[in-house]
């Protein structure tokens, strides 16, 4: 059985192993962990002591707020947890005026099913910096 938690109290870097499957470049474990730390809200997938997925939100605290990540482990995909981080997600900021995520095209289709609308995006990316 699945839980959600709005924390990661109990959660260590070496519990963010698993996570970003499939990047070129992944964030050590404690950058990870760091990542999680400073986000304004954090959504956790647990299946008992083991993390299996989460989501994290950046915001201004008044109108906007964006959701940089959402990871699931491979083996716990397919189960509707990604939905259901975003869910949560998306309820704890319905104040805010808009909610972004930047995702790549192959995403758009989960994204939308889930409420989100396709728009046009201009992004930087540093692959040196992970």
């Amino acid at each position: 059985m699945i839980s959600y938690k709005y924390d990661v109290a109990g959660i260590t870097a070496t519990d963010l192993e698993p996570f970003f499957d499939g990047w070129s470049r992944k964030p050590d474990p404690d950058k990870r962990m760091r990542i999680l730390n400073n986000s304004d809200h954090v959504i956790v997938a647990m299946d008992e002591d083991i993390v299996v997925g989460f989501v994290n939100a950046l915001t201004d605290k008044t109108i906007s707020a964006y959701i940089p990540l959402l990871e699931v482990i491979p083996e716990y995909r397919n189960r509707g947890i990604g939905s259901e981080l975003v869910q949560k997600m998306v309820s704890l900021l319905q104040e805010h005026y808009m909610i972004d995520i930047c995702c790549d095209k192959d995403l758009e289709k989960f994204y939308r099913k889930l409420g989100f609308t396709a728009l046009s995006s201009m992004v930087i990316r540093n692959y040196d910096k992970i």
